[in-house]
């Protein structure tokens, strides 16, 4: 009982409260434009923006001060095909050779530097069932850490539970599609920042699979979903709440960091935004290739066929994003950087920049 006390008590001293994946999107905003950039201020006319947002530094801890290690857990059985787009997704994070707009270029925005995915483990048999509550990942993490699957790294590191189709976690579709926060040292005997992702494929799609799947009141308006980049939905979605997900973890860590109110962060504030001209349940305009496909950074592939991402656009705390030239959208398979024979594409949602006020991405065409 002192414990669960000491806990509450120390989570009303927390500025930045646990965030959910699911955001709403921000409204157009008219006002002038905002900083020298071209990219910002071009992008404050049609993106959502507002000069009521402040995104503050709380004094926290971040993880962009050296390069991040990320120690990535695959809970329950996976398909290695599903498998293989979030890998690369990863690596692709410290891989300057694609073309610009890239993975690597969103993961600079937020002043991310990671130059590696490290330790990978699995928990294939789902040692704590199919039905997971929020300390029981934390207890996955731990049990992990214990049996020396993955490295206690408190200084520096950042875990990612993934857990496959058919795996339950506590308000999973309902209230979240993935979270991050940070083990008790109670629970896991150290203090480690993680996020966890969900599978919605076969679940729950139409809410954490966005902007492939649209729930059905948007659907019954006219709007038809993007293709996804990689082909399969659960997959492609899963990789944007990832990159979601990573974003704040490495902003805000332990939830003292980088956050404007509780409980929004700076993925939060531009959930839903892929392009230009994104708001209101459009995505933005993005890039798509010859099979109808639809991209907005390129990344890397180690083996197969190409693939292409959807990835949300982020900020770097404290400066702009760097202006970058937009993809062609002509409608046909462009900006896939070679690696051996394969090259893959991503989506994902815009980040907001703090000094802008407004959500800006490398792959604006404004």
């Amino acid at each position: 009982m002192a414990l669960a006390a000491v806990v509450v008590a120390a989570l009303f001293l927390l500025p930045c409260l646990l965030p959910t994946s699911m955001a709403a999107t921000p409204y157009p905003h008219h006002g002038r434009g905002a900083g020298a950039d071209p990219l910002v201020g071009a992008s404050k006319k049609y993106e959502g923006s507002s000069d009521l947002v402040d995104l503050r530094y709380h004094m926290g801890p971040v993880l962009s001060a050296a390069p991040l290690r990320l120690y990535v857990l695959w809970y329950g059985r996976w398909d290695p095909a599903q498998q293989a787009p979030v890998r690369d997704f990863l690596l692709s994070l410290s891989d300057p050779s694609p073309p610009r707009p890239s993975v690597a270029d969103w993961w600079a925005t937020a002043a991310l530097y990671a130059d590696q995915t490290l330790a990978n483990a699995a928990d294939a048999s789902a040692s704590l069932g199919r039905s997971l509550s929020r300390l029981d990942v934390q207890r996955v993490l731990a049990a992990a850490v214990a049996a020396g699957r993955l490295p206690a790294d408190a200084r520096g590191g950042a875990y990612l539970l993934l857990t496959a189709p058919g795996v339950g976690v506590q308000d999973f579709c309902r209230a979240v599609c993935g979270f991050h926060y940070f083990t008790f040292p109670a629970l896991a005997g150290h203090t480690l920042p993680y996020a966890w992702v969900g599978h919605s494929g076969g679940r729950c799609a139409d809410v954490c699979a966005y902007p492939f799947a649209l729930p059905s009141y948007v659907a019954r308006g006219g709007m038809a979903p993007l293709r996804p980049p990689n082909g399969d939905v659960g997959v492609d979605g899963m990789v944007s709440v990832v990159a979601h997900e990573l974003a704040e973890l490495a902003t805000n860590p332990l939830v003292n960091a980088w956050c404007p109110t509780a409980p929004t962060e700076i993925a939060d504030l531009c959930e839903g935004v892929y392009g230009t001209g994104g708001g209101g349940g459009y995505a933005g305009k993005v890039a798509v290739d010859e099979q109808g496909r639809s991209w907005n950074v390129n990344g890397s592939k180690l083996l197969g066929n190409e693939r292409l991402f959807v990835l949300v656009l982020l900020n770097q705390p404290g400066g702009l994003v760097p202006r970058v030239p937009p993809p062609p959208y002509s409608g046909l398979l462009i900006g896939a950087m070679l690696i051996g024979s394969a090259a893959r594409d991503f989506d994902s949602h815009w980040l907001w920049s703090p000094e802008a006020k407004a959500c800006v991405g490398p792959n604006a065409s404004d």
